[in-house]
């Protein structure tokens, strides 16, 4: 895996919804199973999305957070 791809999606900010304005790292994991029940969007938005969805499902966050930019 390309480490960009990573910190792009950790850095990334949600464009819509409830959670409008956060970085895609700091949504609920709630949130992110309910998407991934639901189903990603078919986009890179999606990508990133399910990317963050394996690294809370996985217990990474401690290893992944030195990576967000202010």
């Amino acid at each position: 895996m390309d480490n960009t791809l990573l910190i792009e999606a950790i850095n990334q900010t949600m464009p819509f919804g409830k959670y409008a304005g956060r970085k895609l790292f700091h949504l609920p994991e709630p949130y992110l199973v309910w998407f991934q029940q639901k189903g990603f969007p078919q986009n890179k938005l999606g990508q990133q999305l399910a990317l963050i969805y394996e690294v809370k499902l996985n217990g990474l966050e401690s290893l992944v957070a030195p990576l967000l930019k202010d």
